[in-house]
């Protein structure tokens, strides 16, 4: 005999999950009240939809089940930084431009280990075509390694291009080491992995799990986008692989984003992420210590004790698995330091509590703060949310920008033509909270004067959004950013 359950058997199991999952929520996640509350509405307004949602997207991490952090490479790399941060503070007091840092220097070194580096060279790509040429140029002159980690790789002509690339050095000898966010890099094909493990390289799926390449998770993506070569050159900003990231897509239209290459010390620090990332794909081999080998990875340890002239860069990474959300910590720190001009660019802007009151206090102190998102949107909530985040921030003086040739998705800040921030971080609480990211902080003014610059050079493509357009905005919109606010924790 079949006991079949009626609509209100079904109702009542859907009402005690979602309790049980409200009472984790509440004592054991440790969510923001934000995001607390907006999972409470989510549960109890839509039942059966808010449990849904909870599956796709809300998943509670810890540091110990994603990181290493223990092994015998990390602890001789921590003992050198360790003592080349320690020179440095000592030196610092003779540099009144770093003096001025020291509090943002020692936060990220505090917080996240990041290590000051100088002796670094930066080039600033803002055009796609311009980007690419560059990576692959360098791919193409690698002799020893090529660390490779991207958020999305798309199976396009652009990614074709890219993997038969990367087959072609594996064959030649080089050491290539591909690893790819699960969700992102579903575009791949099984037998392009394939061609890449016979040809001598290997591949790595970030955080992996058994569904791959179905994965239902949304959150706590690897959306960091790095590139190292031959522990010389490495690159960090905003572009993923793909047509779509040259303007070859018609709906987005051209693409404008900024990514950065680096030669330096600041490289090491891009290669000990990139090591400290692989590990979670399962790949679990340690460095091999030897000399020759730690030589190959990074060609000039130690850091140097003797800091020298070029750009003064610290990178930065964040992620759900971490304690401080290190890098929306440090566009505070930025933000509340600022005494002249802050600018902004970022495609998505939902911010929390925190990061609107540091803006909100800058507008106060009479700074001058310009922000810039696109025109157009790729995720319609957080767009409409965008919206209405920064029409607040219009009423309290700051000077919005709608870019309107394409699509923005640049990610950076530059304050007082001193310090800026360049990498993979949007402006929301995605990013600051639910994916792993990584940024280069750099104090230089001459790269902090260079990313102002573009911006306005940017202006002259954008339209002005200013209060009487923002007051005067039409009812129906006024009810999508309520909506898509409300829910911006869950976004």
């Amino acid at each position: 005999m079949f006991y079949f359950l009626t609509p209100q058997h079904i109702e009542l199991i859907i009402l005690i999950i979602n309790f049980m999952l409200s009472i984790g929520i509440i004592f054991l996640e440790r969510k923001s009240p934000q995001s607390t509350l907006a999972w409470l509405l989510a549960l109890w307004v839509f039942p059966l939809l808010g449990f849904l949602f909870y599956l796709f997207l809300s998943q509670n991490l810890t540091r110990r089940k994603i990181y290493r952090y223990n092994t015998p490479e990390e602890a001789e790399y921590k003992q050198l930084a360790a003592e080349s941060h320690l020179y440095l503070i000592e030196r610092m007091a003779l540099n009144p431009y770093l003096t001025q840092y020291k509090g943002d220097i020692e936060f990220h070194w505090n917080t996240s280990h990041s290590l000051y580096t100088t002796n670094n060279q930066v080039a600033i790509y803002t055009d796609g075509h311009d980007k690419f040429r560059a990576l692959f140029d360098a791919i193409e002159k690698a002799h020893t390694s090529i660390h490779i980690e991207y958020y999305i790789i798309k199976n396009d002509d652009l990614g074709k291009k890219f993997m038969n690339l990367l087959i072609k050095k594996a064959q030649e000898g080089v050491e290539v080491r591909l690893l790819f966010d699960e969700m992102g890099g579903r575009y791949i094909p099984r037998i392009r992995l394939h061609q890449l493990k016979k040809a001598g390289g290997e591949y790595g799926r970030f955080f992996p799990t058994k569904l791959w390449p179905v994965n239902i998770r949304v959150n706590y993506r690897d959306h960091r986008k790095i590139v190292v070569i031959d522990g010389q050159t490495a690159f960090i900003g905003g572009y993923n692989v793909g047509n779509e990231y040259l303007g070859q897509n018609k709906r987005m239209g051209y693409w404008r984003d900024t990514h950065l290459q680096i030669t330096g010390y600041a490289v090491y620090e891009l290669q000990r992420r990139f090591f400290l990332d692989w590990r979670t794909s399962g790949n679990d081999d340690p460095i091999d210590l030897e000399p020759s080998i730690i030589r190959q990875y990074y060609p000039s340890l130690p850091p140097s004790l003797t800091h020298r002239a070029g750009s003064g860069i610290q990178i930065v990474s964040s992620g759900p698995d971490e304690v401080f959300q290190t890098i929306k910590q440090g566009f505070i720190r930025m933000i509340v330091g600022a005494k002249q001009s802050i600018s902004i660019q970022s495609p998505y802007f939902v911010l929390d509590e925190s990061v609107m009151e540091s803006l909100k206090i800058a507008l106060k102190s009479g700074v001058d703060v310009r922000i810039m998102i696109p025109n157009k949107p790729d995720h319609i909530f957080v767009y409409w949310a965008t919206l209405a985040y920064v029409g607040e921030l219009i009423t309290c003086g700051a000077k919005v920008f709608i870019y309107n040739n394409g699509f923005l998705h640049a990610k950076t800040i530059s304050v007082d033509d001193a310090i800026c921030s360049v990498g993979s971080c949007n402006f929301d609480v995605r990013s600051f909270s639910l994916n792993f990211e990584s940024n280069a902080f750099i104090y230089d003014p001459k790269i902090a004067t260079s990313l102002r610059r573009i911006f306005d050079r940017d202006i002259e493509k954008c339209l002005y959004y200013d209060q009487y357009h923002y007051l005067h905005r039409p009812g129906l919109v006024k009810i999508k950013e309520s909506i898509s606010r409300l829910v911006a924790p869950l976004l």
